[in-house]
């Protein structure tokens, strides 16, 4: 296949064409990393998370940057908000990263969300097996922004860096309901605003009320991205704590719970595109959804209907 072969010769328009017929639910491109599966798992997968206005992209930028002056190659995966209209991604976090689109060893794509929870987008998982594939050394996965709901990056991610910045009033209540679990690093950008020493403080004290499951202590960094303030101290800890999971065992049972969490989604989206496209007259959607809505049925009884339904046609 002339796809494969080109992915295989390090080719970024074959990436750009997969990921695009992943994003499109194309079954060759599924087959082309089944083939190719066993190139995957040697990328560090940083998974970039925070609420809106924290500056992500730039910093996943300079991050990107220092990467590259170590020889580093670098695949950059921007999760944006959807179009409600085309289902493309509406910012374009490429536009922010524009002096890094040139680079032969940065490879740069926005997904859209296309309405996925958690931050991420359903195909995510499957591009970065296509950017570990191509070969590269680290994949950062930037997500949405959506604050509270935002710990999806946890099943793809063996570091995530949560970043918050000072000022938006709203962090530590987004830290609350939970989002500071998944956080591996600690990221205070635009630390030159007020508060950001406030800030840092208050997520110690956080921090501090928590168990910990392990050794690790999570580092609080200040940072300014878009002068590169503090970059090279953020690589350094992104470097200490792949060493730490590697060295612990962890990385294994990371790599364990993502799989199972692909495994899943994959599982999820075959399940509900089966109900979805079935030829069975009896598992007209619409029509359970008007018997609801006419309380001649409720949920949990129409659920149990689809299964058996479903049960009895494949046997």
């Amino acid at each position: 296949m002339e796809l494969k072969k080109k992915l295989l010769e390090h080719d970024k328009r074959a990436v750009a064409r997969l990921i695009s017929m992943i994003e499109n639910d194309d079954q060759k491109a599924f087959n082309i990393i089944s083939e190719l599966f066993y190139l995957t798992g040697n990328a560090h997968i940083v998974g970039i998370t925070g609420p809106p206005g924290a500056g992500k992209s730039t910093l996943t930028a300079s991050l990107a940057k220092k990467l590259r002056d170590l020889d580093k190659t670098v695949g950059i995966i921007a999760v944006d908000p959807s179009s409600p209209f085309t289902g493309g991604a509406i910012l374009g976090d490429r536009i922010r990263m524009q002096d890094l689109a040139l680079d032969e060893g940065v490879y740069i794509r926005s997904m859209g969300s296309r309405g996925h929870l958690g931050g991420i987008s359903k195909a995510t998982h499957a591009a970065t097996r296509i950017l570990e594939i191509y070969g590269m050394d680290y994949i950062f996965v930037e997500t949405v922004g959506v604050g509270q709901s935002e710990v999806d990056i946890m099943k793809i991610a063996d570091t995530t860096i949560l970043v918050l910045v000072p000022g938006l009033g709203d962090d530590i209540q987004v830290l609350k309901a939970g989002i500071m679990e998944i956080g591996d690093i600690f990221v205070v950008n635009k630390a030159d605003k007020d508060g950001a020493d406030k800030l840092v403080l208050e997520v110690e004290m956080m921090l501090n009320l928590r168990k910990m499951e392990n050794d690790w202590q999570q580092p609080i960094l200040k940072t300014i991205a878009i002068q590169d303030t503090g970059i090279d101290i953020l690589v350094n800890k992104i470097f200490k704590h792949y060493n730490y999971i590697k060295t612990t065992g962890l990385l294994k049972s990371k790599k364990l719970k993502c799989i199972e969490a692909e495994l899943a989604e994959i599982l999820r989206e075959r399940f509900i595109d089966m109900v979805y496209n079935s030829n069975n007259a009896q598992l007209d959607l619409k029509e359970i959804a008007n018997e609801i809505f006419n309380k001649k049925t409720d949920p949990y009884t129409a659920v149990d209907k689809i299964f058996f339904e479903l049960k009895e046609r494949s046997n």
